[in-house]
């Protein structure tokens, strides 16, 4: 992994390592970098993964098994633009999948308790559109949905 630019730290409570694998089975061009462990007298077992690096999209990320003492909250979230309504439901389904918490106006939780955000192409000119009114309806749509529907939010933007 480079050391050069910026790289995410994700603190896992010992499901490091399968979270990063999961991770690198849902997005392309992903993959799994080096895998670090504890030594002797470290606060956790010798031989436990303490680290794993791994990309995502070009993102890299490290995936720490630091203890029960940090938990992930909403305040932090990782965005996907996603193409087309296929790569929404996808994203939808595979972050939700195994105990994800759907959210609302396109936000969910992931089984590891990290927040996404599966955004459609289109939607941030539509709930932008300079006339106020097709940006309120399609404002008004995207925050009644959980999963966004990009159709449904182009129509309300359209006054149907």
């Amino acid at each position: 992994m480079a050391t050069d630019g910026l790289t995410t730290c994700l603190w896992f409570d010992g499901k490091a390592e399968e979270a990063a694998h999961h991770y690198v089975s849902i997005f392309k061009n992903s993959s799994i970098g080096r895998v670090a462990r504890y030594g002797e007298g470290a606060f956790q077992p010798a031989g436990s993964v303490m680290t794993v690096e791994f990309t995502v999209n070009g993102q890299n990320f490290v995936a720490l098994n630091g203890g029960p003492q940090f938990t992930f909250s909403e305040a932090i979230s990782f965005q996907i633009f996603c193409d087309d309504q296929e790569e929404v439901d996808y994203y939808w389904t595979r972050l939700t999948e195994g105990g994800g918490e759907p959210g609302p106006c396109g936000w969910l939780k992931d089984k590891y308790g990290v927040s996404w955000q599966v955004i459609p192409d289109g939607l941030i000119e539509l709930v932008t559109d300079p006339d106020p009114e097709k940006a309120q309806r399609a404002t008004q749509a995207m925050m009644s949905m959980g999963k966004l529907d990009i159709a449904a939010v182009r129509t309300a933007h359209a006054g149907g």
